[in-house]
């Protein structure tokens, strides 16, 4: 089993305080974040953009490797994830993300890709926690 972790810390309310978040690697490092960066339109980080961050880097690199057991290598691919945080119910959650990914893989016909793509969206290991919360769907094109 592997494991990696990412820590945080909060001081104050919910609107007026503040917080960090950092991950194992140092990556991040003690990064703001707080209330008016989650739901205003502050500058700076927030769990959605890390969520986003994470699953449209676990996104291209499963493509790359499920391309690869197609017999096919890319040159370029990449990935954005939209991940949107429904505010209606009165309880933030997060129900849709949208991958935009686009690649260039000599050989690849744009139908093969698209195929390869849904069945990354499918298996990679963020799509899957993901899945069971929110529903995701894709936009794949050859660049």
């Amino acid at each position: 089993m592997i494991q990696k972790y990412g820590n945080a810390s909060w001081q104050g309310g919910l609107r007026d305080g503040t917080g960090q978040v950092s991950t194992e690697t140092g990556v991040l490092s003690k990064q703001d974040y707080s209330f008016a960066k989650r739901f205003g339109d502050v500058k700076g980080t927030n769990p959605e953009e890390l969520i986003g961050a994470a699953h449209a880097a676990c996104f291209a690199m499963a493509l790359s490797g499920d391309l690869e057991k197609a017999g096919l290598k890319a040159d370029n691919i990449d990935a954005r994830s939209t991940v949107n945080l429904d505010m209606s119910s009165g309880a933030p959650t997060v129900n849709r993300i949208h991958v935009d990914v686009s690649a260039t893989v000599p050989g690849a016909s744009e139908e093969q890709f698209r195929q390869i793509a849904e069945g990354t969206k499918q298996n990679c290991p963020i799509s899957r926690l993901l899945a069971g919360s929110a529903q995701i769907d894709m936009t794949a094109k050859l660049a």
